[in-house]
């Protein structure tokens, strides 16, 4: 089930403070496949966090939150109409990027 926007900024911002680093150690975006994204595309093996949104509005709405808020790395614009899940990861020597 779809948590609220709030709910998932606010499951995201205490992952972020649990794992360190600040802000822009981490990376933040959205994808249809939270789990192909982060596992095969970059590489994450350890401290990371996926929320499935309520639409793929509400999706961009946190991940533009967190990168040009936060400034947490990532990008925004990507994705289609089913991008419906945001993910967070600390980046590390063996994450892409």
């Amino acid at each position: 089930m779809a948590k609220s926007k709030q709910e998932i900024i606010s499951d995201i911002e205490g992952h972020i403070q649990k794992g360190g680093g600040g802000y822009n150690a981490w990376y933040v975006g959205i994808s249809e496949d939270a789990e192909d994204r982060l596992f095969n595309e970059h590489k994450v093996k350890e401290w990371y966090i996926y929320r499935q949104a309520s639409s793929s509005q509400v999706a961009r709405e946190i991940e533009n939150y967190f990168v040009n808020v936060r400034d947490t790395d990532g990008g925004t614009g990507g994705g289609d109409e089913n991008t419906d899940m945001v993910y967070a990861y600390k980046k590390t020597a063996y994450t892409n990027p």
